[in-house]
């Protein structure tokens, strides 16, 4: 059964076989708790969250079809979950500034790594300033990978309108950048 891809494995599911749900979680629990982390930074409830989407993925099995990519569908479940639980706590810690790090490694001088921790810090306050839309899809995008076609299955738009929306995501964030390093 390892050897069957994602949308098999989940059709399975839909079908009645909630014991194949298993495979789906350990193939995907990290990816997931990587996205919970880098958008809140906070160990535990990330953990709690990817249950969360585990146990959505058994509730709304029956929209699951053939046709849908896994992945967007599963991301499109986590960002949900992500919304919901913080709309229910009326905040958020939009803190994915701490996912974005340069190596350090081969700097020949202590000027060269001051100069990037300063590098590094200018770009965790750009990020910070960023909306809510724009950090998430960064996070998606570079962070976690995902193609533009995942990306706009999850956002809910076509693969297009998502590259654009990630090239101007990232064009605000270099703006932001660009006028933290001038000042």
């Amino acid at each position: 059964m390892n050897n069957l891809s994602d949308s098999a494995l989940m059709l399975k599911v839909k079908s009645g076989e909630s014991h194949t749900l298993g495979l789906l979680y350990e193939r995907y629990k990290k990816r997931l708790f990587g996205f919970f982390y880098q958008m809140n930074k906070n160990a535990s409830l990330s953990e709690d969250l990817v249950q969360n989407v585990f146990i959505r993925v058994l509730k709304y099995k029956n929209t699951y079809t053939e046709e849908s990519n896994f992945v967007s569908w599963l991301f499109k479940i986590a960002r949900n979950e992500n919304y919901d639980y913080f709309r229910k706590q009326k905040k958020y810690n939009y803190d994915v500034i701490d996912t974005i790090s340069y190596a350090l490694n081969g700097a020949d001088s202590i000027e060269k790594d001051i100069e990037l921790l300063e590098r590094k810090r200018n770009l965790k306050i750009a990020i910070a300033k960023l909306p809510i839309e724009k950090k998430e899809l960064i996070v998606l995008s570079k962070l976690k990978e995902l193609k533009y076609k995942e990306i706009g299955e999850i956002i809910g738009c076509t693969e297009g309108n998502a590259r654009t929306k990630v090239h101007r995501a990232l064009n605000d964030l270099r703006e932001v950048y660009l006028k933290i390093e001038k000042s």
